[in-house]
């Protein structure tokens, strides 16, 4: 069978995160959810997608194919009802797709929507659904919690160094390679996963949940409140409390960073520090681009969505709630507004535009740091990026 993850409805509602990936590229727990579905189904997977994403994730179709909702989270019994369609059918939960069997040629005429000759199977399973930015750090508990007994049953860690102080160790994985030395690993409160070829410098105090992931680094005096991701190829320090880093980024000095998302390839300065709670106690409410305007969250407790190659300066500010889009340069003294768009470089003094050439240089030299190339691929998504936000900024 031939599996597809599809971009469901919600799309916008996860940008700025979505404007470099598909839906399912998102990390929360430990794995992305394409990597869980793939875990679970034993097979590759394909994306449906926007069209200028399509060149990095190609679309692969067959004769028969599965699409699947690609915010949806799998579980075991999910995976058995979605490999069990026939052609024609539907797994729906409260109205919303979750999985088809479509043929070649109704493929080409999928619109994101079942259509009338199509055999709907209500559903009642409880699964995590990502729908909005702020569900990424909500929902990170859970996930994380299943995403650790799914990838370690069976399996046996590798052992840490007596230099450390362990509690509930038994709740503790460590992939190989792997580094943890003078630190307080506190596991009671969640698993604690440490990814393949991970460190974990000296000092550092962790309340689990937490997933470190393959080639991250903990600097020295790190404290990580659960339940917090930090995603592979990722420097972290300061305090940090239930917050994603979807990987490749870097928040590598003290600061506080709260109920918040980094998107990849982001870095922010020494003392960078995220407010995650108003001083009235009220609802917070997020910029959402689908709806051009700031929503309730239902959250008395968020901090900052920042989109793939965004940066702040040294002592930079966030007001709780705020949004940063792709490849903003954020800094200045006081807090900084809350919705900062895409290509925007200044801060309280004001903004300018972020020349595509240049942003496209330092992507460039950020890449080749890490022994990357930032092809012409890369370069015509961060091109229509550019083109997409053009509004924001003009706003």
């Amino acid at each position: 069978m031939n599996y597809i993850l599809f971009d469901s409805a919600h799309r916008n509602n996860l940008l700025p995160l979505t404007f470099t990936r598909p839906v399912a590229d998102l990390r929360i727990g430990i794995l992305t959810i394409r990597e869980k579905w793939e875990f679970l189904l034993g097979e590759k997977t394909s994306t449906l997608t926007e069209p200028y994403l399509s060149a990095k994730f190609p679309l692969v179709k067959a004769k028969s194919n599965i699409l699947i909702n690609g915010s949806v989270c799998p579980n075991k019994e999910l995976v058995e009802d979605v490999v069990s369609l026939k052609p024609g059918q539907t797994l729906v939960r409260e109205d919303a797709i979750i999985a088809m069997a479509l043929t070649a040629e109704t493929l080409e005429t999928f619109d994101g929507e079942a259509g009338s000759d199509i055999q709907t199977i209500s559903i009642e399973n409880d699964f995590v659904k990502i729908e909005n930015t702020w569900d990424l750090f909500n929902h990170n508990d859970r996930v994380l919690r299943e995403d650790f007994e799914m990838i370690t049953k069976g399996r046996k860690s590798q052992p840490l160094s007596k230099t450390n102080s362990l509690v509930n160790p038994e709740n503790i994985f460590v992939e190989e390679g792997a580094v943890v030395e003078f630190s307080i690993l506190n596991a009671s409160t969640g698993p604690i996963y440490i990814g393949k070829d991970a460190e974990i410098m000296e000092g550092c105090k962790i309340r689990g949940p937490l997933a470190l992931c393959d080639h991250s680094v903990l600097k020295m005096d790190a404290k990580i409140y659960g339940a917090t991701t930090i995603g592979p190829h990722s420097k972290v320090g300061g305090e940090v409390n239930n917050s994603v880093f979807l990987g490749y980024s870097n928040k590598a000095h003290d600061g506080f960073l709260g109920q918040s998302v980094l998107g990849e390839w982001c870095n922010l300065g020494a003392d960078t520090n995220t407010s995650n709670l108003k001083n009235t106690y009220e609802e917070v409410k997020l910029w959402c681009y689908s709806e051009d305007s700031f929503v309730p969250t239902g959250l008395q407790f968020c901090g900052l969505v920042m989109g793939d190659h965004s940066k702040s300066g040294i002592n930079t500010m966030f007001n709780t709630g705020t949004v940063v889009g792709v490849n903003a340069n954020v800094f200045g003294a006081g807090f900084q507004r809350n919705f900062v768009p895409s290509f925007s470089w200044g801060g309280t003094h004001g903004f300018s535009d972020f020349e595509l050439k240049k942003a496209i240089n330092i992507a460039t030299a950020v890449y080749k740091r890490r022994g990357l190339e930032f092809d012409k691929t890369e370069q015509d998504i961060l091109k229509e990026i550019y083109s997409l936000t053009h509004k924001n900024r003009r706003a």
